[in-house]
């Protein structure tokens, strides 16, 4: 089945489509503020350009749309046309485990949260990365942003 609507149209609503500060991504952000996380968003330096990063504990945060990104895709994907949903879905779930797995291999923890997870337990969601960053300054010897340790002249 072809796309039901012109061009123009389509273009039209595809741009309005935001990729970048999405309601879940902007809950996320401004919970984790509160709670005192610091990070940084967008990093267009690493792979997939996590919306959410701390660099010095190498904790990466995805917030994926569940349309977008395709979860349980395999329960769903009968109701998209063979041509263009379907091959866009599959290449994003493709593109996010080869950035996750770059990301691994490369010394970092990603966190992924769905979209649903976001709306339905946002708290959980939180604790989720409260956990992870805790648990990395724990490992790092939480000696995280205080500089290296002053030797004593005594």
């Amino acid at each position: 089945m072809s796309d039901f609507m012109p061009p123009e149209s389509r273009r039209r609503i595809m741009s309005a489509i935001k990729s970048k500060n999405t309601k879940p991504e902007v809950l996320l952000g401004s919970m984790m503020h509160r709670a005192g996380l610091r990070y940084r968003k967008h990093a267009k330096d690493l792979p997939g350009r996590p919306d959410f990063v701390f660099r010095s504990l190498k904790i990466a945060v995805f917030v994926d749309g569940d349309f977008w990104h395709g979860y349980k895709l395999h329960e769903w994907e009968h109701k998209l046309s063979p041509g263009y949903w379907d091959k866009k879905i599959k290449g994003n779930v493709e593109r996010d485990c080869v950035n996750r797995e770059a990301l691994r291999t490369a010394g970092w923890r990603v966190i992924r949260i769905w979209e649903h997870q976001l709306k339905n337990c946002p708290e959980l969601m939180l604790k989720c990365v409260q956990r992870t960053v805790r648990k990395s300054k724990e490992k790092m010897g939480n000696h995280i942003g205080t500089g290296p340790p002053v030797k004593s002249e005594a």
